[in-house]
């Protein structure tokens, strides 16, 4: 058995990065992120988020276009057929119920399953083709939602809504998720900001999850394989589960200052000195802040300007974490701090902020599936061993 240094080749060895930090692994031609901004194929999200709507995003990312009016019109008509589950999935969630209840599952638990399910009904389920893989797309970006809601009207307790239909026609894709959860149609300001966030959420890069929907992808696996596989990568709190943890620490600071234990900046100091990890802070490649995050904490402070003093109370107390923040530590916020502030101020449970997460970021693991497949090779690095020293097994 060879050393370490005689068997790794000395340009791997010197291109070691702790979590892959900035190793380039492929390329891409549907997402840019820059220190300066973020663009999906071109388009910076700054005009995306004020001049666009999710389904205009979604055929962007799909389709690789900026779509026409007749074609939009063509791809929301798709996605809206394709919105009803199969009574397999649908009974499913249904007898998920107890799960979620007692805990032993939680919300990203059973979108992961369902997900799985609706291979079994997808009649592409296991083709690989470019006209397949765009079906398939479709019918995730659109059933996602419907196992949200559905999801949600089981731990309420409630009828599930939209069983045959998978909700209100009329309804856009964001409306109809809140709808979808529960029986009412948002308000035009909540509509809005909701569709706001599926597009910031939508596409990043080479994150956690794309990056591990590719992996899947990479071996010729199917679409639904590694989408189950990006949403596991996606529950965890240090990827898309932080805006539920953003949303919990939140909750922790303001009982400390309301039940006069003391002040947001004695809870921050105390949680400098005892190491603790503040969800919802950093980033791995954005250094000097995450442009998606002033998008949504500008239109959540303006909804919560309607709500009342009590929804507002949140953002002043994100507000002066974030000064704390960036005074002691130099951290910006990420998208995700802002994400559990607004979504809370909507009304929406905290263990459905990830689930929601996926309802947007499927788009762009499905863009990054169809190009891995199209020019594919198999993702495979190579590791430093670590281990023991060669020795025998009798001896």
């Amino acid at each position: 058995m060879s050393t370490v240094a005689e068997k790794a080749p000395t340009d791997a060895a010197a291109a070691l990065a702790k979590g892959l930090e900035g190793i380039v692994a492929g390329e891409t031609d549907i997402c840019s992120i820059e220190q300066g901004g973020l663009w999906y194929r071109g388009y910076e999200i700054h005009d995306l988020a004020k001049n666009a709507t999710f389904e205009e995003v979604a055929f962007l990312l799909l389709e690789g276009r900026k779509p026409s009016g007749s074609e939009l019109a063509r791809f929301k008509g798709e996605v809206v057929a394709e919105r009803p589950l199969h009574p397999m999935v649908t009974s499913f969630i249904e007898s998920a119920g107890g799960y979620l209840a007692s805990g032993r599952a939680v919300p990203m638990d059973v979108l992961r399953t369902a997900v799985s399910l609706l291979g079994h009904t997808d009649p592409d389920a296991q083709s690989n083709t470019p006209e397949a893989n765009l079906r398939k797309a479709k019918r995730l970006l659109a059933k996602i939602p419907t196992v949200i809601g559905h999801m949600q009207n089981v731990i309420d307790g409630r009828a599930i809504i939209g069983r045959e239909s998978g909700g209100d026609p009329a309804l856009s894709h964001a409306a109809n998720l809140m709808y979808l959860m529960t029986g009412k149609a948002p308000s035009e300001q909540a509509a809005r900001v909701m569709d706001v966030s599926l597009i910031l959420y939508a596409e990043h890069d080479y994150n956690a999850s794309t990056f591990t929907s590719r992996v899947i992808a990479g071996t010729l696996s199917d679409m639904h394989g590694a989408v189950c596989g990006g949403i596991a990568a996606l529950k965890g709190p240090l990827h898309g589960g932080a805006n539920e943890a953003a949303m919990e620490m939140l909750r922790e600071i303001r009982a400390f200052v309301e039940s006069g234990k003391g002040s947001i900046n004695d809870f921050m100091q105390h949680a400098f000195a005892t190491k603790r990890k503040l969800m919802g802070f950093g980033h791995r490649v954005y250094k000097n802040g995450d442009h998606r995050a002033p998008i949504l904490n500008g239109l959540g402070r303006a909804l919560a300007d309607r709500m009342g003093k009590d929804f507002v109370r949140w953002f002043e107390i994100g507000d002066e974490v974030e000064a704390i923040m960036l005074r002691d530590k130099k951290i910006h916020p990420n998208v995700d701090f802002p994400c559990g502030m607004t979504y809370f101020t909507m009304g929406i449970p905290v263990p459905q902020y990830t689930p929601i997460f996926v309802a947007s970021r499927i788009t762009g693991w499905a863009a990054h599936v169809m190009e891995q497949h199209a020019n594919n090779r198999l993702i495979r690095p190579l590791s430093r061993y670590i281990g023991p020293a060669p020795r025998p097994w009798k001896g």
